[in-house]
């Protein structure tokens, strides 16, 4: 009997753990709201228009585009890291350019949310984001 209870003592605290890390989870989940996306003059290419919404902490892992992006910050401060390059911190109303095929990341260095208005002018038919390790 004493067995019995120390297992389900164990699993209470096992299922709290995996609780809490599924709401962390959730807490810094990166919403991405695609605004609008179109054909270019350029043959083979498109423009894609995305807000990302950051909470505190939320971070994007390592990852690239086929094709070039424009940053704009909306709210909130975040911070960028182009490979090869020094992190930078951006504010409300402040730019990035990021190039085509370059390793990135971005993260919510405010205590409050960030948001980003982000223009993709990427390889058509590609997945707009590829992670990398």
């Amino acid at each position: 009997m004493k067995t019995v209870r120390i297992f389900a003592v164990a699993l209470l605290i096992v299922a709290s753990g995996s609780a809490l890390r599924v709401a962390h989870s959730q807490q810094t989940a990166i919403k991405r709201t695609e605004l609008q996306r179109h054909d270019l003059s350029i043959p083979g290419r498109e423009a894609i228009q995305v807000r990302g919404d950051f909470p505190p902490g939320a971070a994007v892992p390592r990852h690239t585009h086929p094709g070039e992006e424009i940053v704009y910050v909306l709210e909130g401060t975040l911070e960028f890291q182009l490979e090869g390059q020094p992190p930078v911190t951006l504010k409300p109303g402040e730019v990035l350019f990021v190039p085509a095929g370059t390793i990135h990341t971005a993260k919510n260095v405010s205590g409050g949310n960030s948001a980003v208005l982000s223009t993709y002018i990427v390889e058509k038919g590609k997945p707009l984001l590829t992670l990398v390790q």
